[in-house]
């Protein structure tokens, strides 16, 4: 097993030479999230096939460098001086887009690069419950495991079985042998689900998902689909955002938009960064503006609510090149 080297660019090289030309240098991925600002990665893969998976444990174990999946990029903000490291697409993955609904069992497979609101109406239409609340949850499925996503009353974990699970870290013992990814199926209860959480690490890539669901009514679950659309399009903005900024700190009982909104911040600006009239835990970014903005504009409204009310707010969004990242 290869030492990692030290020096930052001779890891990217390392890593670029066990890649090959499944490497692409220098590629901005501020503009693949729904922020649609920030800047680069060093390496941007793309999986395509599980011979990428293995070159790209190879590569992490060879250099040393950190990771970062991209799924829709619907939770995370790219600093503006870009990822030090290796960002990851698996949405060309065989089986990343793919569904299949057992409506007998109600049970449902889906792909990590499957839409939440694709998949809600898929299974609604399949007279199946349980998943109507991921129609208005811009993210895909693997994504949504990793942070746990939910809302209207439900999550992830209310509806995960298991997950496949490919393991790239290169975390295995020296003297394994091994080399390339470990793929295994992981069930729910060893995922760490948690409120907007778990216990997936950078390293770990989610493949595909084994979901739970209900038997239900198609009308009525495609109804309560309707209502969630209708209520999330009069209470939320669109535009350059990634939902929800902070966690609630007492889910259920003190929001985030309340304390700030009762902190008077409702429509502060900072630069091309600005918390919106319509929901104040949503900070929008203008077209071409700075993901260092929304960054800032993030530790102004922490401050400024700590001071107010001492509830010191935990970000919702993952933090990436910043010096401050969770």
């Amino acid at each position: 097993m290869p030492v990692a080297p030290t020096d930052h660019l001779a890891a990217v090289d390392v890593a670029v030479a066990v890649l090959g030309d499944r490497a692409e240098r220098n590629v901005p991925i501020g503009p693949l999230t729904t922020y649609r600002v920030g800047g680069a990665a060093d390496i941007f893969v793309r999986v395509r096939t599980h011979d990428d998976l293995d070159a790209l444990a190879d590569a992490l174990r060879a250099s040393g460098l950190p990771m970062l999946p991209i799924g829709r990029g619907s939770n995370l903000l790219v600093a503006d001086a870009g990822f030090r490291g290796i960002a990851v697409s698996t949405a060309a993955l065989g089986g990343a887009t793919a569904i299949d609904i057992d409506e007998q069992d109600c049970c449902v497979v889906a792909g990590a690069a499957v839409l939440l609101p694709v998949l809600a109406r898929r299974t609604a239409a399949a007279g199946l419950t349980g998943f109507e609340w991921a129609v208005g949850v811009p993210g895909s499925v693997g994504g949504a495991v990793r942070m746990n996503a939910g809302g209207h009353g439900s999550d992830m974990a209310a509806v995960v079985v298991s997950a496949t699970i490919a393991d790239v870290s290169g975390a295995e013992p020296a003297d394994t042998g091994r080399r390339g990814a470990a793929i295994r199926t992981v069930p729910a209860a060893a995922l760490g689900l948690r409120f907007r959480g778990s216990d997936l690490g950078p390293g770990q890539l989610v493949l595909d998902v084994t979901l739970q669901l209900a038997a239900g009514d198609r009308t009525t679950a495609e109804q309560e689909i309707s209502e969630i659309v209708h209520w999330r399009r009069a209470n939320q903005p669109g535009g350059q955002n990634a939902g929800s900024v902070f966690v609630n700190p007492v889910p259920g009982e003190v929001t985030c938009g309340a304390l700030i909104d009762g902190a008077g911040l409702r429509g502060l600006r900072h630069g091309t960064a600005t918390v919106s009239e319509k929901h104040a835990n949503f900070i929008q970014a203008d077209e071409d503006g700075s993901a260092d903005d929304v960054r800032e504009l993030m530790r102004i409204v922490r401050s400024e609510v700590e001071r107010a009310t001492g509830y010191r707010l935990r970000s919702e969004i993952r933090l990436i090149g910043f010096d401050e990242d969770r």
